[in-house]
């Protein structure tokens, strides 16, 4: 959570995410940190930094906008339906999935206490689409390879 709200202080995001003003933002943002601008060794660095944090922001803030989660949404769906779950790790409150399709999501506000419960489930996915697939705000991090899609 600590992640997103950082992000959405980058650019000035209040509420959901409109992809359109996002993307004029990330524009405005980029070249007012373009490392190119700055002649000085030690702000072309910070410059470099700044940008870098922008780039990844906007790729991160695309990722949980709600016209993205829509877009993904049949995918999303026969993700945590039909595939197994063969990885999982847990830290703070960030939960991270990978499925047997090649998908890994990243799931925002899973604290200890849920994550244990699903950990020591007999049953995890059954567990997972009862109390956290569909009740945090998710993304997908990484994409299936070609060998697993």
């Amino acid at each position: 959570m600590k992640r997103i709200n950082e992000y959405k202080k980058l650019f000035n995001v209040e509420g959901d995410i409109n992809l359109k003003d996002l993307k004029s933002t990330y524009r405005k943002l980029v070249k007012e940190w373009h490392p190119d601008k700055f002649q000085d060794e030690t702000e072309k660095l910070e410059a470099e930094s700044k940008s870098q944090k922008i780039i990844d922001g906007y790729h991160f803030l695309i990722s949980i906008a709600p016209e993205t989660k829509e877009s993904l949404l049949e995918q999303y769906a026969t993700t945590i339906n039909e595939a197994g779950i063969i990885d999982y790790r847990h830290k703070g409150l960030l939960m991270e999935v990978t499925f047997d399709n090649g998908f890994t999501y990243e799931y925002f506000g899973v604290n200890d206490k849920l994550f244990h419960k699903f950990n020591n489930s007999d049953k995890q996915v059954r567990f997972a689409k009862r109390s956290i697939f569909n009740s945090f705000l998710y993304r997908k991090s990484k994409t299936a390879t070609p060998e697993l899609a």
